[in-house]
C-alpha cells in the first residue's frame, strides 16, 4: 500500500540542535568543495579537460566544484544510450519505477543538511531556503511517483456490448531537461524524475551556475537504482549544445525552467520538424515573471508589509515568482511603504556558507552587474526608498532595494529583475489595482491583500496569473498543494507539483477489443 502525500516538513533553525547539525553538515561539505565531477552517459562516468567551475556566490573565489562539459559528440552518445535504455525501461511497470523514486527521497532525507549545505556553496542559499529547496525536491520524488502509480491504472471508458475499451498512458521516448540555477535541487529533481517516472529517458543539460548539486541527484538516483541510460547527465555550454539538444530528431519533450529569452527561443526551435523526426515534440517551459502583490485599502497592513519584503527578498528576489511590484491603495500607500521599510532594515545580509542569515550574494558577476544596472535605472524612473547598496569587494551582494512612486509602465516595473528589487506604485481604486497588476506579459504569481471579499472574487478571474494567493506572499508553492505555473508570457501553465503535470510526458492511448 502507497501511502498518502505528505510533504516534507521544513526545519526550524531556532532550534539549538537543528543549528549544529547544518553547521556540521556545512563542515562536511566544505572539506569536499574543489573537486571534479564528470559527464554520466549509459552509467559510465567520463571526465574531459574542458570543464564548468562552479564558485560560491558569496566567496567569489572558492570554488565549489568542477564538472566535465560535453560536446555534441557527448550528446549522440547519450542520446543513443537513452534510446537503448527506454527500450526496457519503458516495460517496467508503473510502481517499479515509483519505487526507485520513493528509495531516492529516503536517501535524500537522511541526508536533507548535507543537500542543503551544498546549495548553500552552490547557489548561495540561506539556510531555510537551501532547506526547503532540498524539501521540495523530496517533495517532488514523492508526489510523481504516487502520480504515476494512479496514472497506471489508466482511465475508465464506457463499453458496448461485445466489445472492451481501455484508456492507458505509455511513455514517449528520450528527452530533453533544461533546469536553472535557483531552485538547484528541487527545480533539478522535479524536472527530471518527472519524465522518468513515466517511464522516459532523459538527457539533462545542468545550469552551468550549479552543477554540482545536480550531480548529487544523479548520484543519489544511481544508488536507488535507477538503471545506466536511463539518466544521462550531460552539463556543458549552452551555446555548443543547448540546440543541438532540442534540435535533435531523437528528443520527444523540452522540459525547461528559465528565461522568457531562452523559453520562447526552445519552443520556436522545437516546432521545426526535421529530416528523420518522427514525432511532434512536446514543450514544458517555466518562463519568468513579474509578480504583483496588491493591497486593498480594506486590509491587514501588518501582513500587506510582511508579505511584500518576504516574497520580495527571499532568495534575493532570485525567484520567477518574487514580488517585485507593490500595487498598493493611495489610502493606505504610506502605511504599507513605510512598514515595510521597517521591516526590510531589519534583515540580514552575509555568507550562507558562513552564518544562518536572510540574505545571501546573486548568483554570479553577470546577476550582480545586471541587477545593479537596474537599480540606477529605478533611481531615473523613481525615488530610491531605501537600500540601493551593492558590494562586490568578496561576494556578489546586492543589498535590498525599495523604490517609491513608480511609473507602472517603466521598466522597473515591467522588465523581469531577478533580484532584490521591489517597486511601490499607487492606485485609486480597485479597478486601477487590477488594471496595473495585469499590465505586464507575465502571468505567473501575484497576491491580493484584503478583507473585502467581493473584490477577492473579482481578483480569482480577472488577476491573470497561474498562482493567485489572498492574504499572504506570492512565493512559496508546496508540491501537492499549490500546482505551480503560470500563463501569458510566464510559460506553457505547466503545473509543476500538480496531479496533470505528468500528462505532459505520456502519450494516451486507447485500446478497443471487439468480441
Amino acid at each position: 500500500m502507497v501511502l498518502p502525500f505528505k510533504h516534507e516538513p521544513f526545519t526550524d533553525f531556532n532550534d539549538e540542535v537543528n543549528k549544529k547539525e547544518f553547521e556540521a553538515a556545512l563542515n562536511k561539505v566544505k572539506g569536499e568543495l574543489g573537486q571534479e565531477y564528470p559527464i554520466v552517459i549509459n552509467g559510465e562516468k567520463i571526465f574531459t579537460d574542458d570543464k564548468l567551475t562552479s564558485y560560491n556566490p558569496g566567496n567569489k573565489d572558492e570554488v565549489v566544484g568542477k564538472v566535465s562539459k560535453a560536446t555534441k559528440e557527448h550528446i549522440e552518445q547519450a542520446m543513443e544510450s537513452a534510446k537503448e535504455a527506454f527500450k526496457t525501461w519503458s516495460t517496467w511497470s508503473p510502481k517499479e519505477r515509483a519505487d526507485i523514486l520513493f528509495r531516492a527521497a529516503a536517501k535524500i532525507r537522511r541526508r536533507k543538511h548535507e543537500f542543503s549545505a551544498w546549495l548553500a556553496y552552490d547557489a548561495g542559499k540561506p539556510w531555510n531556503q537551501a532547506d526547503g529547496d532540498t524539501a521540495e525536491g523530496i517533495d517532488f520524488l514523492e508526489y510523481y511517483a504516487r502520480q504515476m502509480i494512479e496514472l497506471g491504472e489508466g482511465k475508465e471508458l464506457n463499453h458496448r456490448v461485445n466489445e472492451h475499451n481501455a484508456y492507458t498512458y505509455q511513455a514517449m521516448g528520450p528527452g530533453v531537461v533544461i533546469p536553472p540555477w535557483n531552485f538547484a535541487f528541487a527545480i533539478v529533481a522535479g524536472t527530471t524524475v518527472a519524465p522518468i517516472v513515466a517511464g522516459n529517458t532523459v538527457l539533462m543539460k545542468p545550469s552551468e551556475n550549479t552543477p554540482v548539486i545536480a550531480y548529487k541527484l544523479v548520484e543519489v538516483l544511481e544508488e536507488a537504482g535507477l538503471p545506466k541510460g536511463v539518466l544521462n547527465f550531460v552539463p556543458g555550454d549552452p551555446a555548443e549544445i543547448g540546440d543541438y539538444l532540442v534540435d535533435h530528431i531523437d528528443t520527444h519533450f523540452i522540459n525547461f525552467t528559465g528565461s522568457r529569452a531562452t523559453g520562447t527561443r526552445i519552443y520556436e526551435r522545437a516546432a521545426k520538424v526535421h529530416e528523420g523526426q518522427q514525432q511532434l515534440k512536446t514543450v514544458v517551459a517555466e518562463m519568468g515573471g513579474k509578480d504583483t502583490i496588491i493591497v486593498d485599502k480594506e486590509a491587514d497592513l501588518d501582513l500587506a508589509a510582511q508579505s511584500i519584503v518576504d516574497s520580495a527578498f527571499g532568495f534575493s528576489g532570485q525567484k520567477c515568482s518574487a514580488c517585485s511590484r507593490a500595487i498598493v491603495h493611495k489610502d493606505v500607500y504610506d502605511e504599507v511603504l513605510e512598514k515595510s521599510i521597517e521591516l526590510t532594515k531589519e534583515l540580514t545580509v552575509g555568507n550562507p556558507a558562513e552564518e544562518n542569515v536572510y540574505m545571501g550574494a546573486v548568483v554570479n558577476r553577470k546577476q550582480f552587474d545586471k541587477i545593479k544596472d537596474y537599480i540606477e535605472v529605478g533611481k531615473q524612473e523613481g525615488e530610491l526608498a531605501y537600500g540601493g547598496k551593492t558590494d562586490d569587494s568578496k561576494g556578489f551582494f546586492v543589498y535590498p532595494t525599495i523604490f517609491k512612486d513608480m511609473d507602472p509602465e517603466g521598466r522597473i516595473m515591467q522588465e523581469e529583475i531577478f533580484g532584490p528589487v521591489v517597486g511601490f506604485a499607487k492606485a485609486n481604486d480597485f479597478d486601477e489595482l487590477l488594471e496595473i497588476a495585469n499590465n505586464t506579459e507575465y502571468g505567473l504569481t501575484g497576491a491580493v491583500i484584503s478583507d473585502n471579499r467581493e473584490h477577492l472574487n473579482r481578483a480569482r478571474t480577472e488577476f491573470q496569473v497561474g498562482n493567485l494567493y489572498f492574504n499572504r506572499g506570492c512565493t512559496a508553492a508546496i508540491v501537492g498543494y499549490q500546482p505551480f505555473g503560470g500563463f501569458k508570457m510566464s510559460g506553457t501553465d505547466s503545473k509543476a507539483g500538480g496531479p496533470d503535470y505528468l500528462h505532459h510526458f505520456l502519450n494516451a492511448k486507447t485500446v478497443t477489443e471487439a468480441f
